[in-house]
């Protein structure tokens, strides 16, 4: 059986080559749907790998995008990974073997992780032991159609690969806090989508709760100052998503009432 890698990109030209790079002997066919790059990322991909199937489509939420990536896929199994994912060895093995089998025993596989925070391994404050399904036959499974957190929708049971995934997640601070601030305006357009209401005490109690949560109760604190700096980050985040979705609910009320 053949196997798709599947990938989403907006500028990631410090990521792809090297998963591109990890991938060339052990993918059948590469399918990237790019949000419009705006750095090099086209160019590596069409330039230096011509076996590459790249696709350009407008962004609309990581569920619609993904969907998209899997119906260009043609091969039977998928592999779907971000830019910023890298198997080791043992999962590389894993994934060939489980392609390369005529009767594997589950249709889908999840990948444990490796968080890298910089040049931190991160194995608390629910960074750690984190698994993920990113292999799967392509007739048993779609993605969720949420513009964040979106997810694997299927029916059926998932056993996990050998290795792990190592994630690089964030290059700087800047790009940290750039990412939080993109995922919050989503989240609080998904909630807001919803109908989810917000009062004041939940703004202030819920970031605080979240730090005390990642930090104490999730055992942040044994990796030290990065497991510190990833609590208060959790909770600015928290913090950000709800007072975004306050400032829609009060803009959609004015709005109403201007119009009576």
């Amino acid at each position: 059986m053949a196997l798709s890698l599947a990938i989403i990109t907006y500028n990631e030209e410090e990521n792809i080559t090297r998963l591109l790079d990890s991938l060339a002997d052990t993918a059948d066919e590469i399918i990237i749907v790019d949000s419009f790059s705006t750095d090099k990322t086209k160019e590596i991909c069409t330039q230096k790998y011509p076996q590459i199937k790249f696709f350009e489509k407008k962004f609309n939420g990581y569920g619609e995008q993904k969907n998209h990536a899997l119906n260009l896929c043609s091969n039977e199994w998928i592999l779907f990974l971000d830019a910023d994912e890298v198997p080791d060895e043992d999962m590389k093995r894993s994934i060939k073997k489980i392609v390369s089998s005529e009767n594997p025993e589950f249709n889908v596989y999840k990948a444990k992780f490796n968080n890298h925070l910089g040049i931190h391994l991160i194995k608390h404050g629910g960074w750690g032991n984190v698994c993920r399904e990113r292999l799967f036959r392509k007739k048993i499974a779609r993605y969720s159609d949420d513009k964040v957190h979106e997810f694997l929708i299927t029916d059926q049971k998932s056993s996990l690969l050998e290795g792990k995934l190592d994630h690089y997640t964030y290059k700087s601070i800047h790009h940290h806090v750039s990412k939080i601030n993109k995922y919050s305006d989503m989240m609080a357009e998904k909630m807001f989508e919803k109908g989810k209401k917000i009062n004041r005490f939940k703004i202030i109690v819920s970031p605080i709760f979240e730090f005390i949560k990642v930090f104490i109760f999730k055992l942040g604190f044994l990796d030290g100052f990065p497991g510190f700096y990833i609590a208060k980050t959790m909770s600015y985040y928290t913090f950000l998503k709800y007072i975004k979705l306050r400032e829609k609910i009060r803009l959609l009320e004015i709005q109403q009432h201007t119009a009576k």
